[in-house]
C-alpha cells in the first residue's frame, strides 16, 4: 500500500476493494474489454472524480514506502567492557569515534546525491471525460486511463488498451535485466508468463523509447513490480549479518572479557595476605583482621590490570583506518557507503555479476558490418571497434577512407536515413535518444565516414558528433515512414533523393528483407539479381552472426516508386492514403535491392576480461546472472572469459527457473569455475545469493538495475553502478561505483585484503603492547613490590602514545601478491595459536623489561656500564623491595634524598615513603620503557613473516613520523611541570635515557628471531591448519 493512504482515514469497502483484496486480477491475461469492466472504466471518459476519490482511500498514493535509514554505530567493532574504566575518557573517545563513522557515512551520501537522476512526476491522464496532461504521478489510482509518449518514464503498472502508433517499445531492462528495448503489444499472454513475458505490461520506472499508446493502470505504489522489488530490499536488510571482522572482534571481546576477569581475579587472590590477615585457633581460622586501605590499593591494581588488558584506542583506530580506506577507494572511483564494507571486500570469494550494464556497457554498438563483394558469391566483412555511443570510440578495420564505394555508400545511407534515433555528449559520456539499436547505426555511420573525405577526425565533426549523418539526410531528405511492426519487421522511408527521384529505404530483420527483394547491389553499385546461392551465402552469414550473440540488420532499397513520384507529404495526394493503411507496407517494400548487413550487441566492458582473470588469479569466482536471454548471456561469457572457449557449459548455464527447480541447487553452485543464470527474476537473485552465504562464502553482488537491489541488500557487499544504476540499486548497496567499471571492485578487492591485511598489523601490535602491560602488572603484583604504573599512566599509553602508530600502520603498503592468494575465510582467526604464542613472548619480555627497570633502580647505581647513581638516591636490596610493606618493624632503616629534574624528594619524616612517594623516579623509567618498546614492536608489526632486513621501516614514512609524534607527546608529559605532576612522573636524566634504550631494543632482537622460526615452520603450520571448507565437510 501506498504511505499517504494512511491519511484518507478509515478505508471504504466495495466491490473493487474486495476484488483487490483477492488473489491479483491477471490483466495481462485477460482481454482489453474485460480488464475495462473489471477495474469499472471507459477509456474514452477516464474515471469520475468521486471514483478517483475512493480509490485513492483504499490504495492510497502511488508512491514506495519510505523506510527510516539509520547508522549502526558499530563501525569499529566496540567491545562494551570498559565502562568501568576511566567512564568520561573512554565516552570521549566512543564519541569522536561514533562521529568519524557517521562523517564518512555522511560524505558519502553527499557524493551519491550528485548521481541522482531526475525521475518523471507527471503522466497524462483522463478523467471526467476531460485529458489532463500534467497530473502528479503520485495522485494515480487503479482504473485510470493514462496516455504515454516517446520518452515518458511509466508511472505505474499498466495494462496496455491500445497502440497509437503501429509499436511500441519500451526499454524495461532496470526491473527486468534485459539488453533491447522490448516490443509491447495489446494482445493478451498466458496467466504463467514471466516478467519478460508480459508483452501486454508496461512497468512503473521502465521508459518509453519508441511510440505512444494508452494504458489502464493496474498496480500502484509497492503493489506494484518495482514495490515488490522495494519490500524485497526491506527484508533483506533485515536479515543483514555483522562483518567477519565484526564478528571477530565481537568474538575476541568475548575471550578477552573472561581472561580478564580470571587475571584480575588471580592477581586479588595473590595479594589477599596484604589486606586480610587471620589466626588459627584450634585449628580454625580467627581473628581476622582487614586493612580497608591496602584492599582499596590492590583493588587499584586490579582496575590498573583490566585498563593495561583493554585495548581502549582500537575501535578509534579500526575506524579511522577504514575511514581512511575509503577515502583511497573513492580515488579509484568506488565510493563506499558503510564503513564496513572496506574490509568485507578483503574475503570476498565470490562476486556475482549482473551482466547488463556492469559486465557489458548498456550501450548498443555496431561490431560487425557485411557488405556485397565486387561479383556474385563474393561478400566483404568489417569489424567494427568500440563499446559505447561515442562515435570517436574505435574505429572500424581495414576501413577504405575516403573512397568509399558505391555499395557500403548506400549501407550509410539507409542507416543514417532510415533512422529516428539521435546520440548527444552529456558531459564525458554519449547518449542516445530513442532506440538503442538505431543509435548504434548512426554511431556507425559516423566511424564509416562521408564519401570525399569528411571523417570523424575533422574538427567540424568533433563539434556536431552527427556530422555524417546530416550530411546524408541533407542529401536524402524525408517525405515519408513506413513504421516498423510485428508482421513485416522492417521499416522504412520514402526520400527525396539529391538525383531528383524517389526513393525508398528499407533496414530490419535480415530473412524477411531477403524474401522481400529480388536484387543485390554489388560493390561498384551494379545490381544483379539474387539468386538461391547469394542469398544462401548471406543466410549463412547472419547464422553466423546470430550463434555469436549478435543481433543482425539488413539494408534494401528500391527506386522507381512510380505511385509516388509526385508525392511530396501532401495528405490530399493519392498516394498518401497508401501509407495510413500499415497493412500496405509489405507491398510497398516488395523488389526490394539488398546491400548488407549489420551486426549489433550491447558489447562488453573493454577492461572486463583482464578483471575477471584477476579474479580468477585472486580465488574469486564469478557468477553472472542475469535478466537478459540465455544465448547472448552464454556468448558474452565466453567472450569475457567466464567461460573457456572449449568448455562444456551445459551444466554450468542454466535459466533462473531451470536453477530454482534444481535438485540440488547448493551441489549446482559449488561448482569450479564461473557460473550463469539468464532469465533470472529478482527471487532467483536472492535465492542464489541466499544459498551462497548458508555455503559459507563472502558474496559481494555487483548490478545496476531495480531488478538487482533485493539481491544487492542481501549480499554480503552490494555494488551498484553510480552512472547508469538506478536510485533503488544505489541505496541498497554498501559501494558504489562511480565509473560503472567492473575492473574497479578488483581494484578495490585488493585494497580490501591490503586494508585487512594492515587492520591485523594494528590489532597484533596493540595487543602485544597490552599483553606487555598486563605481564608487567602481574609481575608486579607476584613479585610483591611497589606499583610500578597508575592506570591514568597505562590509559594515556593505551589511547594516545599506541594510536598514532597503530594508525600509520593502516598506511603500509600493500604486498606485492596480495591479489595472487586465495581469499581467506571468513572464519579464520584474527590472531592464530602462533602468533598469540609470539606475543606471550614478546609481552613476557616487557612485563620483565618494566618491572625489571623498576628493581634496576632501586637495587642497582650501575647497570650494564651505565652509571645511575647521579641523583643521589639510597640502594636497597631486592629482599626489602619484595617486602616493603613490612618497612615500619625495620630498624634503623633511612634512605638519603634524590633530585629529579628541579625537584628533591626528602624521607627524612618517614624513610617508609621512599617505596610510595620516593618511588616516582622509577616509575618514570617504567612507564618509558613501556613507551619506547612499544614504539620499536610497532617496527615489528609492519609485516608478519617479513625481516625489518626485507621490510625496513622506511617502507612506511607514516611510521616513522607516528613514533615520533607518541615520543613527542612522551616527552611533553614527562618535561612540562603541570603535565608530569599529572601523571605523576619526573624528568629524566641522559643516562637514564641510556638505560631505558639499552633495555627496550632487545624487543626487536627476539621478535625476528621469532619471524625467522615461523617463516621456517609456515609450510607445516599452515598444512596443519588447513581444514575442509564447509560444504566439503558436509
Amino acid at each position: 500500500m501506498g504511505k499517504g493512504g494512511e491519511d484518507y482515514g478509515k478505508r471504504e469497502k466495495n466491490d473493487f476493494e474486495s476484488q483487490n483484496q483477492a488473489d491479483t486480477f491477471p490483466a495481462w491475461a485477460k482481454e482489453v474489454k474485460e480488464c475495462e469492466e473489471k477495474y469499472g472504466v471507459n477509456r474514452e471518459f477516464g474515471l469520475s472524480s468521486a471514483d478517483v476519490e475512493k480509490r485513492l482511500k483504499i490504495h492510497g498514493y502511488n508512491e514506495l514506502e519510505k523506510h527510516e535509514a539509520w547508522y549502526d554505530g558499530e563501525e569499529g567493532g566496540e567491545m562494551e567492557i570498559t565502562a568501568f574504566v576511566e567512564p568520561l575518557v573512554i565516552f570521549l573517545i566512543l564519541i569522536v569515534n561514533a562521529i568519524v563513522g557517521i562523517w564518512q557515512e555522511s560524505n558519502a551520501e553527499k557524493a551519491l546525491e550528485a548521481l541522482k537522476e531526475i525521475q518523471s512526476e507527471h503522466a497524462s491522464v483522463t478523467r471526467d471525460r476531460k485529458k489532463c496532461s500534467n497530473l502528479p504521478a503520485k495522485e494515480l489510482v487503479p482504473g485510470d486511463i493514462v496516455e504515454l509518449r516517446v520518452g515518458d518514464k511509466v508511472p505505474a503498472d499498466m495494462r496496455v488498451l491500445n497502440l497509437i502508433s503501429s509499436t511500441l517499445r519500451v526499454e524495461q531492462g532496470s526491473l527486468t535485466g534485459e539488453s533491447e528495448a522490448v516490443s509491447k503489444t495489446a494482445k493478451p499472454v498466458a496467466e504463467s508468463t514471466d516478467i519478460q513475458g508480459k508483452k501486454c505490461m508496461v512497468f512503473a520506472g521502465t521508459t518509453v523509447v519508441n511510440g505512444n499508446c494508452i494504458c489502464l493502470v493496474t498496480e500502484t505504489g509497492m503493489n506494484t513490480e518495482i514495490g515488490k522489488v522495494h519490500s524485497q530490499i526491506h527484508e533483506a536488510a533485515q536479515n543483514e549479518e555483522d562483518t567477519p571482522l565484526k564478528k571477530k572482534l565481537n568474538e575476541f571481546g568475548e575471550v578477552l572479557t573472561i581472561l580478564i576477569g580470571i587475571v584480575c581475579a588471580l592477581v586479588w587472590l595473590i595479594n589477599v595476605k596484604y589486606f586480610l590477615t587471620w589466626e588459627y585457633v584450634d585449628g580454625w581460622p580467627k581473628n581476622f583482621k582487614f586493612s580497608f586501605e591496602k584492599c582499596t590499593y590492590y583493588f587499584e591494581i586490579a582496575v590498573a590490570l583490566a585498563v593495561a588488558a583493554i585495548p581502549e584506542g582500537l575501535p578509534a583506530v579500526i575506524t579511522t583506518c577504514l575511514a581512511l580506506g575509503t577515502r583511497k577507494m573513492a580515488q579509484k572511483n568506488a565510493l563506499v557507503r558503510k564503513l564496513p564494507s572496506v574490509e568485507t571486500l578483503g574475503c570476498t570469494t565470490v562476486i556475482c555479476s549482473d551482466k547488463t550494464g556492469t559486465l557489458t556497457t548498456n550501450q548498443m554498438a555496431v561490431s560487425k558490418l557485411v557488405a556485397m563483394g565486387s561479383r556474385v558469391g563474393a561478400l566483404r566483412s568489417f569489424n567494427v571497434e568500440g563499446t559505447t555511443y561515442s562515435p570517436f570510440d574505435g574505429k572500424i578495420e581495414d576501413w577504405p577512407v575516403g573512397l568509399m564505394d558505391s555499395n557500403l555508400q548506400m549501407i550509410a545511407k539507409i542507416a543514417a536515413v532510415c533512422n529516428d534515433a539521435g546520440v548527444e555528449q552529456s558531459g564525458n559520456h554519449y547518449v542516445a535518444g530513442g532506440l538503442p539499436t538505431e543509435a548504434a547505426l548512426k554511431v556507425m555511420v559516423e566511424k564509416m565516414g562521408f564519401p570525399g573525405g569528411l571523417d570523424n577526425e575533422s574538427s567540424s565533426v568533433h563539434e556536431d558528433v552527427l556530422a555524417c549523418c546530416r550530411l546524408w539526410n541533407t542529401m536524402e531528405q524525408r517525405i515519408a515512414t513506413l513504421e516498423f511492426d510485428r508482421e513485416r519487421k522492417s521499416m522504412g522511408v520514402i526520400v527525396n533523393s539529391s538525383s531528383g527521384k524517389k526513393s525508398l529505404l528499407v533496414k530490419g530483420a535480415v530473412e524477411n528483407l531477403l524474401d522481400r527483394s529480388t536484387s543485390i547491389q554489388l560493390l561498384d553499385g551494379s545490381v544483379v539479381t539474387l539468386d538461391q546461392s547469394s542469398k544462401d551465402l548471406i543466410l549463412q552469414n547472419l547464422h553466423k552472426m546470430s550463434t555469436s550473440a549478435l543481433r543482425c540488420l539488413g539494408f534494401a532499397y528500391k527506386e522507381g516508386l512510380s505511385e509516388f513520384e509526385t508525392y511530396n507529404g501532401d495528405e490530399d495526394h493519392p498516394a498518401h492514403h497508401l501509407l495510413l493503411e500499415p497493412r500496405n507496407y509489405s507491398s510497398i517494400e516488395s523488389n526490394l535491392t539488398f546491400v548488407g548487413l549489420a551486426g549489433l550487441r550491447d558489447p562488453p566492458r573493454k577492461e572486463v576480461r583482464q578483471a575477471i582473470e584477476d579474479c580468477k588469479a585472486a580465488g574469486i569466482r564469478v557468477m553472472v546472472i542475469t535478466g537478459d536471454n540465455k544465448n547472448t548471456a552464454e556468448a558474452i561469457c565466453h567472450e569475457i572469459g567466464v567461460f573457456g572457449p572449449y568448455d562444456d557449459i551445459s551444466s554450468k548455464s542454466l535459466t533462473g527457473r531451470e536453477f530454482m527447480g534444481h535438485p540440488d541447487k547448493k551441489t549446482h553452485l559449488r561448482q569450479s569455475g564461473g557460473l550463469l543464470f539468464s532469465r533470472a527474476e529478482p527471487r532467483h537473485k536472492q535465492e542464489i545469493v541466499r544459498l551462497l552465504k548458508e555455503d559459507g562464502e563472502v558474496v559481494a553482488m555487483t548490478g545496476d538495475g531495480v531488478n538487482d537491489a533485493p539481491a544487492l541488500k542481501l549480499a554480503d557487499i552490494g555494488i551498484a553502478m553510480g552512472i547508469a544504476g538506478t536510485e533503488v540499486a544505489k541505496e541498497a548497496s554498501d559501494m558504489v561505483l562511480a565509473d560503472d567499471n567492473f575492473s574497479t571492485i578488483v581494484a578495490a578487492v585488493g585494497e580490501g585484503r591490503s586494508i585487512y591485511n594492515n587492520m591485523k598489523a594494528f590489532i597484533r601490535y596493540m595487543i602485544s603492547s597490552n599483553i606487555g602491560e598486563v605481564a608487567s602488572i602481574f609481575l608486579t603484583a607476584a613479585l610483591g613490590i611497589p606499583e610500578g604504573m597508575i592506570p591514568v599512566q597505562l590509559l594515556w599509553v593505551n589511547l594516545v602514545t599506541d594510536g598514532p602508530p597503530a594508525t600509520a600502520l593502516g598506511f603500509n603498503p600493500p604486498d606485492g601478491d596480495i591479489m595472487k592468494k586465495p581469499p581467506r575465510k571468513s572464519d579464520d582467526s584474527l590472531i592464530t595459536a602462533w602468533i598469540l604464542f609470539r606475543y606471550l613472548v614478546i609481552g613476557l619480555y616487557v612485563g620483565m623489561a618494566t618491572v625489571g627497570v623498576f628493581i634496576i633502580w632501586y637495587t642497582h647505581h650501575t647497570f650494564m656500564g651505565i652509571d645511575l647513581s647521579g641523583d643521589g638516591h639510597s640502594l636497597v636490596t631486592y629482599s626489602q623491595l619484595a617486602n616493603w610493606g613490612q618497612c615500619e618493624s625495620w630498624k634503623d632503616f633511612s634512605v638519603s634524598p634524590f633530585t629529579a629534574g628541579s625537584q628533591v624528594f626528602n624521607f627524612d619524616a618517614n624513610p617508609c615513603e621512599y617505596f610510595r612517594s620516593g618511588k616516582i623516579k622509577a616509575s618514570t623509567l617504567s612507564l618509558t620503557v613501556l613507551v619506547a618498546i612499544e614504539m620499536f614492536n610497532s617496527l615489528n608489526a609492519l609485516s608478519e613473516d617479513c625481516s625489518l632486513v626485507r621490510m625496513p621501516p622506511w617502507v612506511n614514512p607514516w611510521l616513522l613520523l607516528a613514533m615520533s609524534v607518541s615520543f613527542g607527546l612522551h616527552f611533553l608529559i614527562l618535561y612540562v611541570p603541570f603535565l608530569a605532576q599529572v601523571f605523576g612522573i619526573v624528568p629524566l636524566s641522559l643516562n637514564e635515557w641510556v638505560l631505558v634504550l639499552a633495555v627496550a631494543l632487545p624487543v626487536i632482537l627476539i621478535d625476528e628471531v621469532l619471524k625467522f622460526v615461523g617463516r621456517c615452520t609456515s609450510g607445516w603450520r599452515h598444512s596443519g591448519s588447513r581444514r575442509p571448507s564447509k560444504h566439503k565437510a558436509e
